[in-house]
C-alpha cells in the first residue's frame, strides 16, 4: 500500500481524512449543510430511481433528533461521534418506484450519493465519517422505517478537531498515516489469477 498519490488527482480527494475528532464547538451552518445535500441530490443512478433518504440531524437546531441518530449507532460508534455536531442515517429504498421490483442497485447509488456529498463537504472544508456501524432493526423502530426504506450507514460531519475525550484506540487510529491500495492492486488484469 501506498500513503501519497501516485497519480495527479483533485486536492480534495488526496487529503480528504475520515476523521474520529471533530470539533464540538463550531457548528455546521445550515447554508453548508444544505449545499453538501444539494450534492448528493444529483448524484447518477440506475434509472435514475435516487434511492437514497437521509435522516439529518444538526445538534445546534435539533439536538433531540441528533440524540435519536446517536443512539442507533453501535456503541463503538457512539464512543466517538458524539462529538460530531451533524448526524445523519443513510437508507436506500430498496424498489423502483416504476414497478415495484427490487433494486439491486440501490445500495450502490446511496454509496454514491455519500460519495459525492463527501467530496462537497471537503469543499466546504467539512469532514465527513462514514460508517456502517448502526443498529439496523433499532433504526427502523426508532424512524418508523418498516416497509419503506432500509437504514445502511451513518454519517458524522463536522469540522475536524482535536478531542483530549477520544477514547483510546481511536486516537491511534486518526493519527496513523493515510494509506491505500496501489492502482495496480485495483486493476485486475482479466480476473484474480492464482
Amino acid at each position: 500500500m501506498t500513503t501519497a498519490s501516485e497519480q495527479t488527482v483533485d486536492q480534495l480527494l488526496a487529503t480528504r481524512r475520515s476523521p474520529y475528532s471533530f470539533d464540538p464547538e463550531r457548528p455546521v451552518a445550515s447554508a453548508d449543510l444544505r449545499a453538501v445535500f444539494e450534492a448528493a441530490r444529483w448524484t447518477m443512478s440506475s434509472y435514475n430511481e435516487q434511492p437514497w433518504r437521509y435522516i439529518v440531524a444538526n445538534r445546534a437546531s435539533d439536538e433531540a433528533l441528533w440524540a435519536r441518530l446517536l443512539g442507533v449507532l453501535v456503541e463503538g460508534n457512539q464512543a466517538w461521534a458524539r462529538y460530531a455536531p451533524v448526524l445523519a442515517l443513510g437508507l436506500y429504498v430498496p424498489t423502483f418506484s416504476r414497478n415495484d421490483k427490487p433494486n439491486r442497485a440501490a445500495e450502490h447509488d446511496l454509496g454514491a450519493a455519500s460519495a459525492l456529498l463527501t467530496v462537497a463537504a471537503a469543499a466546504r472544508g467539512l469532514s465527513v465519517h462514514q460508517m456502517i456501524g448502526i443498529e439496523p432493526d433499532k433504526a427502523v423502530a426508532e424512524f418508523g422505517l418498516e416497509g419503506k426504506a432500509t437504514p445502511l450507514t451513518a454519517l458524522a460531519i463536522g469540522y475536524a478537531g482535536t478531542n483530549p475525550q477520544l477514547p483510546d484506540g481511536f486516537r491511534e487510529r486518526e493519527a496513523a498515516p493515510r494509506s491505500r491500495r496501489t492502482v495496480e492492486e485495483l486493476l485486475l488484469d482479466g480476473g484474480f489469477g492464482d
